[in-house]
């Protein structure tokens, strides 16, 4: 009802706005309609009535956060994760390393051999499930890669095509917590639960601990949380593995408040720094704990962002520019990557993929088949605020303003197809964070507005 009145008073809002022509811009640059006072956040957060306005209070965004868990089905509670898991309930999460159907190509542009998949398969070792899995705790170490298969071959659909490797899902990042389901016949990879999703990780990069120290951690007090795109920590000869540490958008790392403020952190006076904790995997694999110093100057804060618009919108241009990185490959983020980072520096959680992202019953959904006209779809997008998320099928956009109706959006994406005055169909590799317009987005079979299914609002 409040997703169906929200649609109502949208499409009548927008029915009654009147916005002048606007003359379509062609900057040499070559996406249509982007300037370059636009690439900067204040330009976005300046054209807002209340950009300072909470949008979500603490208590709100917890609420909807356990909302989240209990509604969404891609969504796992590790914590009540029961003792003993069926093998048939692991077997289905391991369904991620089925062996591909399709011909895929390696880094050189050929053919994947069939030997090849079959071994993979065979390494992924279903066949070794037990009857009943004791799913054991873990913590990552540093961020790394989870993948389809247990292995580091990258594939692709096409020979030459090398950005998009169909054994890469997604990423975690340091002091994430997972649950140890199952181990490659190698035992080199885990096969990994972690809040939203399941697939394979290599083993050195997860410390394995008691139930009490891995959930632990992530409530220490107090902490820092990451609010720029990225930072490190400060370079260290000893322990090495927690010296220039890798920390990315929204994540939570405790700080030792106790820590003797004239006590050296691995030879290095802390008074310039926060004294942080981090895991760490000793030589057994098991977890340990250890300090390390994160600079002043780290773009970091003492607690979650609040959720207003202003916010959203300049936590979302510190990744204006970095390179697309199909799930989080390239050391980067993909589309739903960049949009959940962005909200987990608010404590916002999002399921990890477009497809639960778009559909999740948690949020305040609009949904549109295609059964929806033209025109509901464009007077539903300019009223359309910043924070906003747009689906089409594989892909998700943030709304960031509108300029004379024409709805802007910021998304991390391979490339934009759209029309030139002459007719001519023309096509931006991006292949990044870009802020473009979103109503003469071109796709293969359809415009873009023709093809979304889904707008997610968060917030009251």
């Amino acid at each position: 009802m409040r997703a169906y009145l929200s649609v109502l008073a949208l499409v009548l809002l927008a029915a009654c706005t009147h916005h002048p022509p606007r003359e379509r811009v062609f900057p040499p640059h070559g996406v249509p309609d982007v300037e370059a006072a636009q690439l900067d956040a204040d330009y976005w957060i300046q054209r807002q009535h209340a950009p300072q306005q909470l949008l979500l209070s603490t208590a709100a965004i917890a609420a909807q956060n356990r909302r989240l868990f209990a509604q969404d089905r891609s969504m796992h509670d590790l914590e009540a994760l029961p003792a003993q898991l069926p093998r048939a309930t692991v077997a289905q999460w391991l369904g991620v390393s089925a062996r591909p159907r399709k011909t895929l190509y390696d880094e050189r542009g050929a053919e994947v051999p069939a030997a090849t998949l079959d071994a993979l398969v065979a390494d992924a070792a279903a066949d070794a499930l037990p009857e009943q899995i004791a799913p054991r705790h873990g913590l990552v170490v540093r961020r790394a890669d989870l993948r389809a298969f247990p292995t580091r071959l990258r594939v692709f659909s096409r020979p030459g095509d090398t950005d998009i490797d169909r054994f890469q899902e997604s990423a975690l990042f340091p002091g994430t917590p997972v649950r140890l389901l199952h181990a490659s016949r190698d035992g080199r990879w885990l096969f990994v639960l972690c809040a939203q999703y399941a697939a394979w990780i290599e083993a050195d990069v997860v410390a394995e601990g008691e139930a009490a120290q891995v959930f632990g951690y992530g409530r220490k007090t107090p902490y820092r949380i990451v609010t720029g795109a990225m930072v490190r920590t400060v370079f260290t000869p000893q322990p090495a593995a927690v010296s220039e540490l890798q920390l990315d958008m929204g994540v939570r790392v405790p700080v030792r408040a106790d820590w003797p403020p004239d006590q050296p952190v691995n030879g290095q006076h802390p008074y310039t720094s926060h004294v942080i904790e981090l895991p760490l995997r000793n030589a057994q694999g098991r977890l340990e704990f250890t300090p390390a110093l994160l600079p002043r100057s780290a773009d970091t804060a003492p607690d979650y962002l609040p959720l207003t618009t202003a916010n959203l919108l300049r936590q979302s241009f510190k990744f204006l520019g970095e390179r697309y990185g199909w799930g989080h490959s390239y050391n980067a983020r993909d589309c739903s990557g960049f949009v959940g980072e962005v909200y987990r520096s608010f404590g916002v959680l999002l399921p990890r993929n477009t497809r639960d992202m778009g559909t999740s019953p948690a949020f305040d959904r609009i949904a549109l088949d295609e059964n929806d006209s033209r025109e509901k779809r464009l007077a539903l997008l300019q009223a359309l605020r910043p924070g906003d998320l747009v689906f089409i099928p594989g892909h998700v956009m943030m709304n960031i303003g509108n300029i004379y109706g024409e709805p802007y959006v910021i998304h991390d994406t391979s490339g934009i197809t759209y029309t030139m005055p002459d007719g001519r169909r023309v096509h931006a590799a991006l292949n990044g964070v870009a802020v473009t317009p979103l109503t003469p987005l071109l796709g293969d079979e359809a415009p873009f507005v023709d093809r979304i299914y889904s707008i997610q609002r968060i917030r009251n």
